[in-house]
């Protein structure tokens, strides 16, 4: 499906000097906040060709998150689903349990570089809050993480897991209670108290240039995959599938193969109870052009231009936006955006765990089930790589209960 598009599609591969991919991005804030996201911006500019800054985050991911993660060849669940064979990037198996400590570690390191004490965050699945969590501990900051209620009850292990790193948790009562309400608490309490402390945006959203900076951070996972499967294999995949909320994992993996126009790439949102109600977080498939949190972006949203509830089985993914990245790529043809609902996902979760014998995140669950599906699609000397951007010992207790178990 990637031809003629990826010339077209160029032209997003990187922002503009205004943080726009396309039409997508930039950085819309209100007065207060200009000074100091205008500072991260400057920070992270000057960072990103310091090589005493790459040198201790590389050295970091190296040594401390155990990279490079596995590229993994599902051979039992290849020869079941009787297709394509199916290799998983496993990012479960990092310091932490997912993709997040990958861009946790750089923005704590640019946050000492600018002499701030604290770090502060949002966080759904709580694998956001628990690696900034743990870069914070290792770096010697103070750290604070706004998560929805619903995911606190949700996601148990995971609070308990940060708190015992230091970190402060603050509940969020507010709306929906879950990712989109932590978002505007985190802000809130940032703008109030920006001096001392730096926001550390959870995915590649955000005003400009947390888009760039995430991807750029975890755009170590695309370039691990390329290399391993041309030393395994002797060649490119035809396809990779991520999934997608606000889009972090996917970005990582996806930003290595934008130029190579002969593999397809896939990002699964969460198609949560189908796509006729408002059960579902599907910003690709039932978005539009809108706002939130500081980017021009496709929003999930009412008649007044308000986000809309949101909803999937994987607290990650109920975010009514998407990075500004993702949806320049959707428009310019070079990415294929599709749905895998919660029955999916759960299934997708138990054949891993029983297949294979790695339990997935539910989020990662949602590019497991697309990748069998297309898997299944493609002949035997086909590649198809699924990125296992967390495992899922958080949602270990909320499926059993699903399943009864």
């Amino acid at each position: 499906m990637a031809d003629n598009n990826t010339q077209a599609a160029e032209s997003v591969f990187r922002a503009d000097t205004n943080g726009y991919f396309g039409a997508y991005g930039g950085a819309e804030l209100p007065p207060h906040l200009v000074a100091p996201i205008a500072e991260v911006r400057e920070a992270y500019a000057k960072a990103v060709n310091d090589p005493e800054f790459q040198a201790e985050f590389h050295d970091l991911m190296a040594k401390y998150v155990g990279r490079p993660s596995l590229l993994y060849y599902a051979e039992n669940l290849t020869k079941k689903m009787g297709g394509a064979k199916i290799y998983l990037k496993r990012e479960d198996l990092n310091h932490s349990g997912a993709h997040k400590i990958n861009h946790c570690l750089g923005e704590v390191l640019l946050a000492k570089r600018l002499g701030k004490k604290k770090v502060i965050a949002e966080t759904g699945a709580g694998q956001h809050g628990v690696a900034l969590a743990t870069a914070a501990a290792l770096l010697g900051l103070e750290c604070e993480i706004h998560m929805g209620e619903i995911d606190v009850e949700k996601q148990h292990p995971n609070v308990i897991r940060m708190q015992l790193l230091g970190a402060k948790v603050v509940p969020v009562s507010a709306g929906g209670r879950s990712l989109k309400e932590a978002v505007d608490s985190a802000f809130d309490t940032y703008a109030a108290d920006y001096q001392d402390t730096m926001f550390c945006i959870g995915s590649v959203v955000g005003p400009d240039p947390y888009p760039s900076m995430v991807r750029d951070f975890q755009s170590v996972v695309g370039k691990e995959a390329r290399q391993q499967i041309q030393e395994v294999e002797g060649r490119l995949p035809d396809a990779i599938v991520a999934c997608v909320g606000g889009g972090s994992n996917a970005m990582g993996l996806f930003d290595a193969f934008l130029g190579d126009a002969e593999v397809d790439i896939y990002g699964v949102e969460p198609g949560g109870e189908g796509l006729s109600g408002n059960r579902h977080a599907a910003t690709m498939a039932k978005g539009s052009a809108g706002f939130i949190h500081g980017m021009n972006t496709l929003v999930l949203q009412e008649e007044d231009g308000s986000p809309s509830p949101v909803h999937s089985i994987a607290s990650g993914l109920d975010y009514p936006g998407v990075g500004p990245q993702h949806a320049a790529l959707r428009d310019a043809g070079r990415v294929n955006y599709v749905t895998c609902d919660d029955r999916e996902a759960l299934e997708a979760f138990s054949e891993l765990s029983r297949t294979e014998g790695i339990i997935p995140a539910l989020e990662s669950s949602h590019a497991v089930a697309y990748a069998c599906k297309l898997a299944k699609e493609m002949g035997p000397d086909q590649i198809v790589i699924a990125n296992l951007s967390g495992r899922g010992d958080k949602d270990v207790d909320y499926v059993a209960e699903r399943l009864g178990l």
